[in-house]
């Protein structure tokens, strides 16, 4: 910024630039800046800093036309560099317009004397005339998996905000985020909100206050047999680097890339450092761990000897007398109940024992508050618990049928084993929140001042367009963005275009590419050979006129050589002024056709000066 400021003063007050010693000076401190900031020159990060940098000082030395050009392309290049950051739709139609007006430089360079408008029509014509290469390129063009100049600089940083450890206050931290977590396409109708547990992390140790998942689970497989209707569904994940699928429960048989732990989470084999879409199946009726191990249900009633000691002593007053882990469940719902608990975006901050503080102190939490609560009771009761973590629920965007998950919807729930039934999902929070489970988040605190503004059920016309926007989005990622290799083998198989074909039909457009050249070359000749001729006829002109006694000077153009015959010759000045006129058409028009040259060589030859 500093470097352009300098230029725009030198250009206001009509300054030469900078001296070469200068600017050679200014260079080294560059080159000093950026190794002092990154330590190295090489790599993405360094390497746009340089670019950027020598541009600035490229606009700052330019005096002639070659430098202007040298800048231009400078620019081109910086924008390709912008996808570095950032791959989205607003991205590219920042980069469309950059190379529109940069081809607008270009194309005032050669034509100082037209208007902006026209550049611009001409440089948007350039890019109109590019288009069918670019998309044929696109298509053809053999893709490698991730974006072509590696991933977007953000591609290391976190974004769901769920992790492997739960505790009060880190889910509802994520109630303000309206970013987008995932997308879903079923093949059929999407199913009730009640059935919409996207899973995540599942955490099965307790240290008094934080939940953690246990590593174990990953190196099992899951003990079950898919029962029951199934859901078919495409799942779009935004990057989130970690393994978790988030898939829906409960999730079908292995895929290749994807495998199943023994507490049911989906994991991919890498971590999700792109969007990625995976074709995956649920079975919601589906009944898991009914066979349990023992040394898992055993973990499943750990807790900490010295943590919440007043929701143990509840613990063991409801579970006092029952017949069954079935009745101790009933009794630990009832009571919560009873308690009347507030459910907010913005509960207070609990200390050790957080069990105890939620459920007979402060009484109001989010969705980890009551799923936590209730697991310290129901492992105090001696029932298997654990806590699942993921996303419940979603929105239906109208326009492209898309179910949106947002980081708002993210969730906290709990699963207690029974006999004969396996593991169970309760949701607590929905005792003190059912509009939560049923309208998600806006439903749930709905008058209570505490949401987004996008979210508030007064902003519907901005939820509407949101939709839009979104829908457009999701299309430039699926078509454009998500054009992997394996869709690229799908779509060419498709037109008839397998690997031995596509080989073939490559060689076929080279060898149509070649004759296009060709004949463009040919066309170029052919072209000059036409200029050349009109310009001896202009030469020839110009030296009958000399004889005459009215020479052209070198200064004078077209125009103002036939105002000069038109007063010498006044009585032939419309036929001079026409003569000028035609050549200056045709030499510094588009198209300089044989027709016109006959034309221009037949209104000289005609010509009788008195």
């Amino acid at each position: 910024l500093g470097l352009l400021a300098w230029r725009a003063l030198l250009l206001w007050r009509g300054s030469r630039p900078p001296p070469g010693a200068l600017l050679f000076a200014l260079a080294l401190a560059v080159a000093a800046g950026v190794r002092l900031e990154f330590g190295h020159f090489f790599g993405r990060e360094p390497g746009v800093a340089v670019l950027v940098l020598l541009l600035g000082l490229k606009l700052l030395e330019t005096r002639a036309a070659r430098d202007i050009r040298a800048g231009v392309l400078l620019c081109l290049f910086l924008q390709l560099a912008l996808f570095f950051e950032d791959q989205s739709l607003p991205v590219a139609a920042l980069v469309l317009t950059g190379t529109l007006l940069a081809l607008g430089a270009l194309v005032a360079l050669a034509d100082p004397d037209g208007s902006e408008r026209e550049r611009l029509r001409t440089a948007a014509t350039l890019l109109a005339q590019g288009l069918p290469f670019m998309l044929v390129l696109f298509v053809l063009f053999p893709r490698i998996q991730g974006p072509l100049w590696g991933l977007p600089a953000d591609a290391f940083s976190a974004r769901t905000g769920l992790s492997e450890t739960m505790r009060p206050g880190s889910i509802s931290a994520l109630g303000q985020s309206e970013e987008i977590a995932l997308r879903a396409a079923f093949s059929g109708p999407p199913p009730p909100p009640a059935q919409r547990y996207w899973r995540g992390p599942v955490l099965g140790r307790f240290d008094g206050r934080e939940w953690h998942a246990d590593p174990a689970t990953e190196s099992a497989s899951p003990a079950y047999v898919p029962q029951g209707e199934r859901i078919d569904y495409l799942l779009t994940l935004e990057p989130h680097q970690r393994r978790w699928l988030l898939a829906l429960e409960h999730p079908g048989a292995a895929q290749p890339h994807i495998r199943y732990t023994s507490d049911l989470r989906a994991l991919a084999a890498e971590p999700l450092r792109a969007r990625a879409r995976f074709a995956l199946g649920a079975y919601p009726q589906t009944p898991v761990g009914v066979e349990e191990a023992p040394a898992v249900l055993a973990a499943a009633t750990a807790l900490p000897a010295d943590s919440n000691p007043r929701s143990r002593r509840l613990a063991a007053e409801l579970a006092a007398g029952a017949r069954d882990h079935a009745e101790i469940l009933e009794r630990v719902l009832g009571r919560l109940r009873a308690l009347r608990l507030g459910y907010t975006l913005r509960p207070p901050l609990l200390g050790r024992h957080s069990a105890d503080e939620f459920l007979f102190d402060t009484r109001r939490g989010f969705c980890e508050h009551f799923a936590s609560a209730f697991a310290v009771l129901m492992r105090a009761a001696g029932v298997p618990t654990r806590i699942v973590t993921g996303y419940q629920g979603g929105e239906l965007n109208p326009i492209d049928g898309h179910l949106v998950v947002r980081q708002s919807d993210a969730h906290a729930w709990a699963e207690i084993w029974l006999q004969g039934r396996g593991w169970l999902r309760v949701d607590p929070t929905a005792l003190a929140a059912p509009e939560r489970i049923d309208g998600g988040l806006a439903a749930a605190l709905a008058g209570a001042g505490e949401l987004p503004w996008m979210l508030r059920a007064d902003m519907a016309w901005l939820r509407d367009l949101r939709h839009r926007w979104e829908a457009v989005a999701n299309l430039w990622n699926q078509q454009v963005l998500g054009y992997n290799p394996e869709r690229q083998r799908e779509l060419l198989a498709r037109l008839g275009l397998g690997a031995g074909r596509l080989a073939q039909t490559l060689g076929v457009l080279a060898g149509a590419a070649v004759l296009l050249f060709a004949t463009l070359y040919a066309w170029s000749l052919r072209r000059s050979r036409t200029r050349d001729a009109l310009a001896e006829t202009w030469e020839r002109f110009c030296t009958r006129m000399g004889e005459r006694g009215l020479p052209r000077s070198p200064w004078q153009g077209p125009r103002d050589y036939a105002e000069a015959l038109a007063a010498r010759f006044p009585e032939h000045a419309a036929e001079l002024r026409e003569i000028c006129t035609l050549y200056a058409r045709l030499r510094f028009g588009p198209h300089a056709p044989e027709r016109g040259l006959r034309i221009l060589q037949n209104r000289i030859a005609s010509l009788r000066l008195k």
